[in-house]
């Protein structure tokens, strides 16, 4: 692995006229890591110590981290890429993808601001807790929030090392594929997997 040398492309580029919101447009990837990893700590912890065994954890945090890579392929497909009609659409969309298919080496929007990623996180803890109950949402809870920090630095990391890892070699040509050759295709990104289920995977390999 290696640093992709830094260009003019991959400086932050201004979003909005006001300071304001234009700070809380750049989210530097230490953030998710930092608020993420002791969250998923915590919750595993709690899920031991409510009882769960390790083969029933497993297959919680399992349960989880399918239900992050779902959501991560249906949120790229039908909202980032919604074909908006209405100038606001068209802004909103631009505002949570757009930008980053404008331009995609800006390092620093290249992952979910916690603005976003903890009412998400949020929201599903909810969800978990009324079908789940007290006990099973600590393990499900803490694979999708591991999903969704492995995707997070996935994306960043296609976008500025280059790999000789051949897992992540094969992640980044096909992230880049997405944004370079084919857009309505490849709309995994930690994994190619709900691309080959529902049909938008390349037909051929390019």
């Amino acid at each position: 692995m290696r640093p992709i040398k830094a260009s003019a492309e991959s400086e932050s580029k201004r979003m909005f006229e006001s300071d304001f919101f234009e700070f809380f447009s750049r989210i530097p990837p230490w953030q998710p890591p930092a608020i993420f990893i002791p969250l998923i700590a915590w919750v595993s912890y709690r899920a031991f110590e409510v009882g769960t065994t390790g083969l029933t954890f497993a297959g919680l945090f399992l349960l989880g981290l399918v239900n992050w890579t779902l959501m991560e392929y249906w949120l790229h497909r039908v909202l980032f890429h919604y074909d908006a009609s209405s100038k606001l659409g068209k802004r909103f969309i631009w505002l949570a993808h757009g930008v980053h298919h404008d331009w995609p080496n800006d390092k620093m929007r290249l992952v979910f601001p916690p603005t976003i990623s903890l009412p998400l996180a949020a929201l599903f803890w909810g969800l978990y807790s009324v079908t789940l109950g007290d006990v099973m949402r600590y393990g499900t809870f803490a694979g999708l929030a591991f999903g969704y920090l492995a995707y997070d630095m996935i994306h960043y990391a296609t976008h500025h090392f280059a790999w000789d890892n051949r897992v992540m070699k094969y992640l980044r040509a096909y992230h880049m594929a997405h944004h370079f050759k084919h857009e309505p295709l490849r709309y995994g990104v930690s994994n190619p997997l709900w691309d080959y289920v529902f049909g938008t995977a390349p037909k051929t390999a390019d």
